[in-house]
């Protein structure tokens, strides 16, 4: 009977020793890391540093910072000073370092980021030293914005969020010639279509071209379409609804991003000759130091000299009736005998010659007298030639009923609206 008993306990065990699950180790599968392109290189072969340039830091002390020893620091600056000089790294720009994965961590390629587009490489990783200019893949997506005007245009397009450069093109390059902004009245609105440009499908980084405008000002209504009519210039303007050039044969101002800081005026005081009364026979536009000065229409340069209380200057004559001067320019960047194109970069911003402030003194002649530009009945640009009108009807069809098509937005306040 113990023997049945002892045989019954020892069969229940290998039973239960059989029940048992078999549990199974399985080993971790290996995580590939997903390869992230920026710049032009593969991030995962670099340790990436990103930082600020500080104030009064220097390209060498930021290599020396990353393992770069002062021979191999000067090396690179002599070999890229054609296409990068690195004495003209500001502080507040961000940077990025791609450094060795190794125990050394020595820096291999700078990045040095000028906008959230554009950007400079200097590669030092191999034994042939590289500097060259590169930009982000950019993306448009078309947008529209609306506004009504209750004091004026900035507050207008910003209290809604939108960009001031909008501000910028409609008052100083659309409708510059179109419409005075410092008269518009309460109940004057506005419609765009523009582009909004992208990094990534998600980051902004400013606003491309505008396609179309609507400016209703004292009850009329003001078109702008940009398109290219010039085939072989192959350079846009903007046109109305009937195919006439909005531009000028001048631009407004030689300055973009500027304001008036003061006008043309027979009988204004001026502190810097002792608050006497002085004929002022220009336009000054304040802008900072350095700031691009253009040449306001066609034309040869006939004086690039620096004199007297003018200054730097340049002087252009446009034909037998027009010549304009731009005074107290920091640098001049044409010579005497250039031929000259509307928007040409002929000097930047300054303060030479007699002045108090940075600022353009643009003074302009008519038939060899010298005349308030802002009060000139001006002729009209290159008009749209016959042929091309078809095309262009057929092109802004479809803008303008997208235009139409847009609201504006609701004003809490009452606007009279003129008849």
């Amino acid at each position: 009977m113990k023997k049945l008993t002892l045989l019954l306990i020892t069969l229940l065990i290998i039973s239960c020793k059989e029940d048992k699950p078999i549990t199974t180790v399985s080993k971790p599968v290996p995580v590939i890391p997903k390869d992230v392109y920026e710049f032009g290189f593969n991030l995962n072969n670099f340790k990436v540093i990103n930082d600020t340039i500080k104030s009064g830091e220097n390209f060498s002390e930021i290599l020396d910072r990353n393992h770069i020893d002062y021979p191999k620091v000067l090396e690179i600056v002599n070999k890229i000073r054609d296409s990068f000089n690195v004495r003209k790294i500001k502080s507040g720009i961000p940077y990025t370092i791609l450094a060795k994965k190794d125990s050394t961590e020595k820096a291999e390629i700078f990045i040095y980021k000028h906008s959230k587009v554009r950007y400079t490489v200097v590669n030092f990783k191999d034994s042939v030293i590289t500097a060259y200019k590169g930009k982000k893949p950019v993306t448009a997506e078309l947008k529209t914005a609306s506004g009504v005007i209750t004091s004026n245009l900035s507050e207008a397009i910003e209290s809604q969020g939108f960009s001031p450069y909008l501000t910028y093109k409609m008052a100083d390059d659309i409708y510059a010639w179109t419409i005075d902004f410092s008269r518009l009245q309460k109940g004057d609105r506005f419609k765009l279509i523009y582009e909004q440009l992208y990094i990534n499908d998600t980051v902004p980084v400013g606003i491309g071209e505008v396609k179309s405008a609507l400016f209703e000002h004292g009850g009329k209504e003001f078109y702008a379409f940009k398109y290219v009519a010039d085939t072989i210039l192959k350079v846009p303007d903007y046109f109305d609804e009937k195919g006439t050039n909005l531009r000028r044969q001048f631009l407004k101002m030689p300055v973009k991003f500027s304001r008036i800081s003061s006008r043309y005026n027979l009988r204004r005081r001026i502190a810097f000759y002792g608050n006497k009364i002085r004929p002022h026979l220009g336009t000054d536009f304040a802008a900072p130091i350095g700031t691009p000065i253009m040449a306001t229409a066609n034309g040869t340069v006939i004086e690039s000299r620096r004199k007297g209380g003018n200054g730097n200057y340049v002087k252009i004559r446009h034909n037998g009736t027009y010549s304009t001067q731009y005074l107290h320019m920091s640098k001049r960047a044409v010579k005497v005998g250039q031929v000259v194109k509307q928007g040409d970069v002929i000097g930047y911003i300054g303060m030479t010659g007699n002045t108090s402030g940075p600022h353009v003194c643009y003074r302009f002649w008519k038939n060899g007298v010298q005349v308030d530009p802002l009060h000139q009945k001006l002729p009209a640009a290159e008009p749209m030639k016959e042929a091309i009108k078809p095309a262009y009807f057929k092109y802004i069809e479809s803008l303008k009923n997208d235009l139409d098509a847009i609201s504006y937005p609701k004003i809490t306040e009452e606007i009279n609206i003129p008849a």
